[in-house]
């Protein structure tokens, strides 16, 4: 870890943030990995929603996750706030570590993942109008964090972090797929823009940001495996980061499947069919590869446990990542047909409802007991 060099500046002692920081010195702790909790809970919503199942009660279910996940977004925002106003030395100390900085990717897919749930379900409550205009500010905000972090991160780790290859870790991947986030839910506001240039312009923009983390994470995906092969499974306390090498690949099945539904009258014929057939042909070989790095990081996740791993928050890593598998693999059941692809998207889904489970009900203990936000070990 960076040492700290900058004595935490004092709140004012009559300012309500002041009153606050000093009655959560825990405060002091709160990194952006906590923005995963609020991804997690966003793509239970968007997920389940896109299943081609839907019991009764499922969409008022999904609406009040949603809810949920809009509220966490909320605190988190204003408590990293107070963590910068008032532990600035430990905001910039988290941005000079190379095991915390690529957590700054978690904040953009947050705000992504909660405007994109709102478009979805949340309109249900809110009404489209509102839904949209939450989506286009979320969006807009995620998708330039997103972008920044993709750039910022990977030019910290060159000049400053510098860490080994044996280092390597699939959190180096946070901020690079950022990107694929807006390339997945960009296209769910293209109905909702006027007719023409702008439509055109955000979809082409989204297949742009696809491309940007796409290539980016082929570069950082050779580095984990090399790291496996050579230097064995990670810590205990890390084996869950194994599961966010499934973002990547099934946020960009999930990318190229929402641009191929949303190009039809806004691109030419000849490009809109092209979009459906690569939604196809990049989709399958992709997912298949997600099922083999389900079937390694699951085995490792169980070893772990058996060797005594115990809760952290590293367990969100089971959550997000698998919901984007769910929302890839209905994709290919919307477009193929093939119950086969449904049928696993659901089958997924239940898992990802299990682990987020595990996740909040770990989270909101540790939290009640002051557990949490903790020192990093």
């Amino acid at each position: 870890m960076v040492a700290l060099t900058t004595r935490p500046a004092a709140p004012p002692a009559s300012s309500p943030a002041g009153a606050l920081v000093r009655r959560l010195p825990a405060l002091r702790h709160l990194g952006p990995n906590w923005y995963a909790s609020v991804m997690g809970t966003a793509i239970v919503a968007t997920a389940g929603a896109g299943l081609p199942w839907q019991p009764p009660g499922t969409r008022t279910a999904l609406t009040v996750v949603w809810a949920l996940s809009a509220l966490l977004l909320a605190a988190l925002l204003t408590a990293r706030t107070l963590h910068w106003a008032h532990h600035r030395d430990q905001a910039r100390a988290h941005l000079l570590d190379a095991s915390m900085a690529p957590f700054y990717g978690c904040l953009a897919m947050a705000l992504l993942a909660v405007g994109g749930a709102t478009l979805v379900v949340g309109s249900d409550w809110i009404g489209v109008r509102a839904a949209v205009a939450v989506d286009l500010v979320l969006f807009t905000a995620g998708t330039v964090t997103g972008v920044l972090a993709a750039v910022l991160v990977p030019y910290l780790m060159v000049t400053r972090h510098r860490p080994p290859l044996a280092d390597a870790s699939p959190v180096w991947l946070l901020p690079v797929v950022a990107p694929m986030v807006s390339a997945a839910l960009g296209p769910l506001l293209v109905p909702h823009l006027p007719a023409g240039q702008l439509r055109q312009t955000l979809l082409y923009c989204c297949y742009g940001l696809f491309g940007l983390s796409l290539l980016g994470a082929l570069l950082m995906l050779p580095l984990v495996v090399g790291r496996l092969l050579t230097g064995g499974p990670p810590a205990l306390a890390l084996t869950p980061t194994l599961f966010l090498v499934l973002g990547p690949l099934g946020q960009s099945t999930t990318a190229v499947h929402q641009l191929a539904e949303a190009a039809p009258g806004v691109v030419p014929g000849p490009y809109a069919e092209g979009f459906a057939t690569l939604a196809v042909l990049y989709g399958v070989p992709v997912m298949g590869f997600a099922a083999l790095w389900l079937g390694l990081a699951g085995a490792l996740v169980v070893r772990a446990l058996r060797r005594g791993m115990g809760f952290s928050l590293t367990w969100w890593g089971f959550t997000f990542p698998v919901g984007t598998c769910v929302t890839g693999l209905a994709g290919l059941g919307r477009q193929t047909g093939l119950r086969l692809f449904e049928l696993a998207a659901t089958g997924l889904y239940a898992l990802l409802v299990a682990a987020w489970l595990v996740a909040c009900t770990g989270t909101v203990r540790r939290l009640v007991t002051g557990r949490l936000p903790a020192p990093p070990a």
